[in-house]
């Protein structure tokens, strides 16, 4: 007798689906805690830890916000290779403010967020039309020029840099500011994403004909996703230039534009959570392994090796699956 592997939702999971029916504080607890356990650990875990693993975490939710903004893009059809294109403009923007016009770090940043946001917009508008790796070739080349083009011109401090930024007031506004747009970030996009606005985001990436036939502009609505991306990842470079009191051209360094996509493929793309748990994965790996030395790609390239293989649809989704779904073996006729 053959037998396979059978997954039925939990009851409370089935009974929760669309309208909630809730029948003890258990059943309240069991679905708020997916969403209490990530607060209550953004608030705590800042305490918890030494001056270096608190710079390790503003590291981790500095790509953990660069790996939302990736998704967001991937989840309206749009593949980047170049989110150290919107972190990049972010950095600059806001030195420039701080450093030429003396502007106060918590006034710098919103502006360069808001900024960074249109500036790279602007320079994407005109490949909106384009699709898959033509898009996403743009995205890597885009950053890689305006790179030369600082070194050329020494514009803004040319290979030196921009230097002697003012710092935010504290080290622990740094922590939770970060920590509260992280948060905003991945509860609010999330929510963004399951409404109406985020289904025809969606229905783009899946078939844009079809959304074009409804009667919908589509490239208005890829251009306001852009718009959101890039001032997610414009807000990463300018808080990081205020946490360092530096920007420069490795502003635009190609690690800001692979560890996001690396994030969210390890977390589970489609998900801005999954995205979230893989920046919080493997930046602390990535500072882990530091001591390795030359061994270190090795290692790293390893462990997404296993995870990709092992978990294709990430570990978000695979721990969500587990939380909501229980297995059992059943016998199969014939």
């Amino acid at each position: 007798m053959k037998k396979r592997k059978q997954r039925i939702d939990r009851g409370i999971k089935a009974r929760s689906g669309d309208i909630f029916s809730l029948c003890s504080w258990r059943e309240m607890l069991y679905l708020a805690s997916p969403r209490l356990i990530p607060i209550l650990g953004f608030l705590i875990l800042p305490l918890l830890l030494g001056a270096y693993w608190q710079k390790v975490l503003l590291s981790v939710a500095v790509f953990a916000l660069l790996a939302i903004s990736w998704d967001i893009l991937a989840q309206s059809g749009m593949i980047s290779l170049g989110q150290a294109l919107f972190f990049g403009m972010g950095a600059y923007a806001s030195g420039v403010f701080n450093h030429y016009w003396g502007w106060h770090p918590l006034v710098a940043l919103p502006f360069a967020t808001v900024m960074g946001g249109v500036m790279c917009t602007v320079f994407l508008l005109p490949v909106l039309r384009l699709r898959g790796i033509y898009f996403s070739m743009v995205t890597l080349i885009i950053p890689l020029m305006l790179e030369r083009i600082i070194e050329a011109t020494k514009v803004f401090g040319g290979t030196e840099g921009l230097s002697e930024i003012a710092r935010l007031p504290s080290k622990w506004l740094e922590l939770y500011l970060i920590m509260g747009v992280l948060m905003a970030a991945l509860f609010g996009f999330r929510r963004m994403m399951d409404s109406d606005y985020g289904l025809v985001l969606k229905g783009i990436r899946d078939n844009d004909l079809s959304v074009i036939n409804a009667g919908i502009n589509i490239y208005w609505f890829k251009t306001q996703a852009l718009f959101i991306s890039s001032s997610i990842g414009a807000f990463t470079g300018a808080f990081i230039t205020h946490v360092y009191e530096f920007v420069g051209m490795p502003a635009f360094a190609l690690e800001y534009s692979i560890l996001p996509i690396a994030a969210a493929v390890v977390g589970g793309p489609g998900n801005l959570a999954g995205a979230t748990l893989g920046a919080f994965i493997l930046v602390p790996l990535s500072e882990i392994l530091r001591g390795t030395g030359g061994l270190r790609i090795i290692f790293y390239g390893l462990f997404l090796v296993v995870f990709i293989v092992a978990l294709p649809e990430g570990i978000f989704h695979y721990i969500q699956r587990k939380y909501h779904q229980f297995e059992r073996w059943v016998e199969v006729e014939g």
